[in-house]
This record gives C-alpha cells, structure tokens and sequence, in this order.
C-alpha cells in the first residue's frame, strides 16, 4: 500500500466517526453537531431544575436533589456534594471519587474527561476547561474545537476563582491558591499559586 493509498483510509477512517466519537477521542470536531447539541440541551434542562433546589434541605427536596445529581454525573457517586448554581457541558465526561465538595458557582467544561480524587474540595467559581479552540481563525469560525482531559488527584483544595486549562494533571494532596490559573502539571504535594500558577513550595 502507498503511503498516499494510506493517508485516504486514515482520511476515510476518520471521516466515518461520529462528531461525538472525535469528541471523545480528543480529535477536531464540530460543536454545534446535532447530536452533541441534544445532549447538552438536556443536560441545560437538567441543571435549570437542579440549581432550583433549594439547600439545605428536607427529606423531599434530598431526594430530589440526588435524582437530578445523578443524571446530570453519572459516572460520580452520590457522595459528590455540590452547591449550586453548577455548570457543565455534559456530565457524563465528569468522574468523582468519594467525598468531592463543589462550592458555589462552579463550572466545568467537560468536553474531555475531567477526573477529580476522592476528597477534593472546590471552592466557589472554580473554572475547569477541557475545551480548545482552532488557532486558525478559519477553522475556529466554523465551529471545530477540540478536548484535552484534567486530572485532579486526591485530597486537594482547588481555592476560589481557580482555573484548571485543558490537559493539566495536578498530583494528590496538591493546594491551588485563590485565583491561580494552571497551565502545567502540578507534582504531588505542591502549594501553587500565581497567574500562570506556579509551584510555591512543596506542601
């Protein structure tokens, strides 16, 4: 086979993969393809519904509470405590461990996984982003984008205002100072701060 031959079933491969599929896989794909539109039309509903919730709150308003937590996460368990108001684009690319606390006003743009360790506390307006956009202005008009995941690992505090970029891995028992905004990975058991973050000290 031709290395021109191959490069047209690459092309062909990759051009028989849903918008979703590229998605997922971390390739360029469009947004606004119907069936991503859907989704996250019904994560919208969901959420509208969810930070209507009033809390704290009763044993109706629990139950409520979990029902809509978990179709909007559910690949997180139902130890995730979040504050409303909380945003994100479609929930199921979100993985919680145990006992993850989200503050106020939270947003996570979940076109990528994001994975988030068990103990890990958000405070209010944490900015997590998955999302990237084309450098090429042609190409960002037309809608293509594409994701990279974040990890965030266990036993950390993410403090308030904090933005996490796409592809950033930040170690366990790590502090993200107010305000930071991490560009690079983060080593275990690092206090960062600072825009862009940067490594303080090891904690």
């Amino acid at each position: 086979m031709t290395e021109l031959n191959l490069l047209l079933l690459v092309h062909k491969k990759t051009a028989m993969k849903s918008e979703k599929e590229k998605m997922l896989s971390g390739e360029m794909y469009t947004s606004q393809d119907p069936e991503l539109y859907k989704e996250r039309r019904y994560v919208r509903e969901l959420l509208n519904k969810f930070n209507s919730v009033l809390c704290p709150f009763d044993e109706e308003t629990k139950i409520v509470y979990e029902d809509l937590l978990g179709k909007i996460l559910p690949n997180s368990p139902v130890t995730t405590w979040i504050q409303q108001p909380f945003y994100c684009d479609y929930g199921y690319n979100i993985y919680c461990a145990e006992n993850v606390f989200m503050n106020f006003d939270c947003m996570l743009l979940d076109v990528a996984p994001i994975h988030i360790g068990k103990n890990a506390l958000l405070a209010p307006r944490v900015q997590i982003y998955t999302a990237g956009h084309a450098l090429d202005a042609v190409e960002r008009v037309q809608g293509i984008e594409f994701g990279k995941p974040v990890v965030i690992g266990n036993d950390c505090w993410i403090g308030g205002g904090a933005i996490i970029c796409p592809g950033v891995t930040i170690g366990d028992r790590c502090v993200i100072a107010a305000g930071a905004v991490v560009s690079k990975n983060v080593p275990n058991d690092s206090l960062v701060a600072g825009v862009p973050g940067r490594v303080i000290r090891t904690l």
